[in-house]
């Protein structure tokens, strides 16, 4: 056993980083190191089912994590992306799927299990890959989780109707089957009332303990029990973890409860993706090369063109359903325990499912370089498809531009002064969100100068830059002062370097964020180590003092980065002095 985890454990630490530096990804240097070490290569690892069923607890902690992540209240804003993009995906690849393995001879029964089972895609390949290339947050990123997690709910009732497809399915199985779902509402049931009533108390006594090695446990304890007791009635373990992850998502132990799962996950699922890489049948690709180069290219091109078209369909511009399209069109785990169902219930032969299971492997090998050069040839950036919105409304005193947490306090402030404003942003999900709250705000790029006519720029008094983005926030202010210069501009600024710039550009008031809540805070945590609220309030007014006199010297000087650094340095030991000045002061009074 021991000789096994260096095996796996030199073979992922060889291949990863290899593969990494070439750009292909960790997903592709775990295959390929599981091929190399697995029976159809070296011959140093055999036991490839045990490996596979053990490591498959990699993907049930992955959808653990990814529920953590998941308030209810966001999985109740995701049902029609759920339901919608997931359901149509699923029936239309099984559908076409099924009916090219009708029209190769084979039984309804065969191809429909055939098609389903090839509509589904790997959640730890997609997941994976996508959070590599920091896109889950995309949109292409948000609609593969959205079908991967309608995918993970389809298999449950498939799984529970496989029996009925079988040859020798007897009346009685319907009853099993009504017997089965009653057991897996139940124990849903249960899962449900344990998470939201029982789990926050428990945590709750572990982590007053004080021993971090107990609370790791009852994570593990929580994950493992709750995929059990969902694989006991015949639901996906998956499935059972992502639950529990979602009733905890809420909880004050959520960040805790990522950080003690999240090394196991990262390691089984490297385990799970070389059993994968090991499982491959390279004797089977060896004598029939073409049959399976065809299952493979086949299964590609079906799911790719389905999920390209309802990605178009839901709105996503091309780029993004290009990606979605090539991100999910490979097979999934779920295949191999659905073939291997089909055969105990004799619907296909163990030839049909050797065949579907190596296609399934290569096309999960297939995916991370063919992704990755779709990736090269569109570019980073998604295409805008949709256009900016018309502005129509009266001129107003005030234009914000941008309206992110910054400037939707000035827009907050204004409305409840009955003082209209225009507001323009260019993130255009944001504009749908906010408008939700019935917010007038339109999707235009407040740097283009035709947009600030069209928003009453020549006519308003004053220009709200409420854009935390260096370069974005430059442009944006060098085109209002030099084209309406009797606009007075109100900025906020990341940092000082971004102040120093703005005021270059004759930006005068700048706030940096956080600045004052910063001061704030300071103020806080000096009375309770002691202070008065007389002497915090003189020390932070002298610091407020000191800094914005230290910007004013900072900005003469500020295109020469040594005078710069210069300029911080004496200011930070004059602001010293002043203090312990301040400091020996006192004690001669108290004298």
């Amino acid at each position: 056993m021991l000789i096994d985890i260096v095996l796996f454990l030199a073979a992922a630490v060889v291949a990863v980083p290899l593969f990494k530096r070439a750009g292909l990804g960790a997903v592709l240097g775990y295959l390929a190191a599981g091929m190399v070490i697995g029976p159809w290569g070296a011959g140093l690892i055999t036991q490839v089912d045990e490996i596979l069923d053990f490591s498959e607890f990699g993907v049930v902690l992955l959808l653990f994590v990814i529920g953590l992540e998941l308030q209810p209240s966001r999985l109740w804003r995701l049902r029609k992306q759920v339901f919608g993009l997931g359901g149509a995906q699923v029936l239309l690849s099984t559908a076409l799927l099924a009916a090219l393995a009708y029209a190769t001879q084979l039984p309804v029964a065969a191809a429909l299990v055939a098609g389903f089972g090839l509509s589904m895609s790997s959640t730890a390949f997609v997941l994976q890959m996508l959070g590599e290339r920091k896109e889950l947050a995309d949109r292409h990123g948000r609609a593969a989780f959205a079908i991967l997690l309608f995918q993970d709910i389809s298999v449950i009732p498939f799984l529970a109707l496989l029996p009925l497809l079988g040859a020798h399915a007897a009346v009685a199985a319907g009853g099993s089957a009504w017997i089965g779902a009653a057991k897996a509402i139940v124990a849903l049931a249960v899962v449900v009332a344990g998470g939201r009533y029982l789990l926050r108390p428990v945590f709750r006594v572990l982590a007053s303990t004080q021993v971090p090695e107990i609370f790791t446990a009852a994570a593990l304890l929580t994950v493992t029990a709750t995929a059990l007791a969902m694989s006991a009635v015949g639901l996906s373990m998956s499935l059972g973890a992502f639950l529990a992850g979602v009733l905890l998502a809420d909880s004050e132990y959520r960040h805790e409860l990522q950080a003690d799962i999240e090394p196991f996950k990262g390691l089984l699922l490297g385990l799970f993706f070389m059993a994968v890489g090991m499982s491959a049948d390279l004797g089977l690709l060896a004598h029939e090369p073409l049959k399976v180069f065809a299952v493979v290219a086949v299964l590609l091109l079906v799911k790719a063109a389905v999920l390209v078209f309802i990605g178009r369909v839901d709105g996503l511009p091309n780029r993004a359903a290009l990606r979605l399209g090539f991100a999910m069109s490979q097979g999934g785990e779920f295949a191999f325990v659905l073939f291997g169902v089909a055969v105990g219930a004799d619907i296909i032969d163990s030839g049909l499912r050797d065949l579907l299971v190596v296609a399934v492997t290569a096309s999960m090998i297939a995916t991370p370089p063919l992704y990755l050069l779709l990736a090269k040839l569109l570019g980073a950036d998604d295409e805008v498809t949709r256009p900016y919105d018309e502005i129509n409304v009266p001129d107003n005193d005030v234009i914000i531009a941008g309206f992110g947490p910054f400037g939707q306090i000035f827009g907050r402030m204004l409305r409840v002064k009955k003082i209209p404003f225009t507001v323009l942003e260019k993130n255009w999900q944001h504009v749908d969100f906010v408008r939700q709250f019935g917010n007038r705000i339109f999707y235009s790029d407040a740097g283009r100068v035709e947009v600030l006519r069209a928003a009453g720029a020549a006519n308003a008094r004053f220009f709200v830059l409420a854009i935390a983005n260096l370069e974005e926030s430059l442009r944006i202010a060098e085109t209002v002062r030099r084209n309406f210069p009797h606009l007075r501009i109100f900025a906020v600024s990341a940092d000082r370097m971004h102040t120093l710039k703005l005021m270059d550009l004759g930006v005068n008031d700048v706030i940096r964020r956080a600045y004052y809540s910063s001061l704030k805070m300071a103020g806080d945590l000096l009375r309770a180590l002691g202070e008065s609220d007389d002497h915090v309030e003189r020390d932070i007014e002298r610091f407020r003092s000191h800094d914005h006199n230290t910007l004013l010297k900072q900005f003469a000087v500020h295109r020469d980065e040594a005078q710069l650094i210069q300029t911080a340095r004496e200011s930070a030991r004059e602001l010293e002095q002043l203090f312990e000045e301040d400091l020996a002061s006192e004690t001669a009074k108290e004298r």
